[in-house]
């Protein structure tokens, strides 16, 4: 059911800030359309650090009646504070997401067994399917494979997306935590690499402009169709890398601006991508046929 290229969803704002739910909508179809595998509302890439909990909570909801059980949709409902992830899952589990996305905790730095319990408590308390996401690039903090495999014994905890950005880590993890647990890389310059070494999918910025690609290049890496999912790849490698070139979503939410899928919103902190990085991003959305 977690597999594939699985979008994490930026979410669409007007020039004031609020959310433009015209465009979600919009947005929602494109992936459908496009043959995304499944839509992680309310991530990093949907601003999560910025929207109120009832806002957070509300497109959850808004998602999950869009798609209309269609494709699945993960909801991030991760913070630094445990009752407030508590909270957001819950909040996700009634609006019918098939399934949370957990961060670890941010700033506050846990050790390996504050991670361990901070998780451990989540899933004691909300049902929900859970896939932990470790992404110490944000967070500054980095759960090692071995607390990851302990957690996979937690039998709602059913994966973790990696964001280490390493084929190295996802193959320990692959091996680390067993067949039943979902491996996912949160890294598109190395996901097709990582799906090739066991990974079963991809949580992607760069689908947000080009979904029909990195489906295709997840459905050949799948499969072991080693010199395919490469060809197909080729033609995102830019986007990986001029999506980043500043702090994600910036750099999409500009992209997905010029391909007349959302207007210019975005909240501060968080400002307009530079113009300096214009004409790069713009090449990147042409090599990948994104405009």
């Amino acid at each position: 059911m977690y597999q594939g290229s699985m979008v994490a969803l930026a979410t669409p704002m007007l020039d004031d800030g609020s959310i433009d739910q015209a465009a979600l909508a919009q947005l929602v179809e494109f992936h459908i359309d496009a043959g995304t595998d499944a839509i992680v509302a309310v991530g990093t890439s949907g601003e999560s650090a910025t929207l109120s909990v009832p806002e957070h909570a509300d497109v959850i909801k808004q998602v999950v009646d869009l798609v209309k059980k269609r494709i699945p949709v993960i909801a991030g409902t991760g913070a630094n504070s445990t009752s407030e992830a508590i909270e957001l899952t819950t909040h996700a589990a009634a609006a019918g997401a098939d399934a949370c996305l957990l961060v670890t905790p941010y700033y506050n730095k846990p050790a390996q067994e504050g991670l361990y319990q901070h998780f451990k408590r989540i899933a004691e308390a909300v049902a929900i399917p859970q896939i932990l996401y470790n992404v110490p690039g944000r967070t500054a903090v980095d759960m090692q494979v071995a607390t990851t495999a302990r957690l996979s014994k937690i039998s709602n905890i059913i994966g973790i997306k990696e964001a280490f950005g390493t084929v190295e880590r996802i193959s320990e993890l692959v091996s680390a935590c067993g067949d039943d647990f979902i491996v996912l890389t949160g890294d598109d310059g190395t996901a097709r690499e990582s799906i090739l070494a066991g990974a079963k999918g991809n949580i992607s910025v760069t689908a947000n402009v080009a979904p029909a690609l990195m489906h295709n290049m997840c459905v050949a890496a799948l499969a072991g169709d080693k010199a395919t999912a490469e060809e197909i790849d080729a033609k995102m490698a830019d986007l990986h890398s001029s999506l980043f070139i500043e702090s994600n979503p910036i750099p999409v939410k500009w992209a997905l601006q010029q391909m007349g899928k959302m207007g210019p919103g975005i909240r501060l902190p968080l400002t307009p991508l530079d113009s300096q990085y214009h004409e790069m991003v713009r090449a990147a959305l042409v090599k990948a046929g994104a405009l």
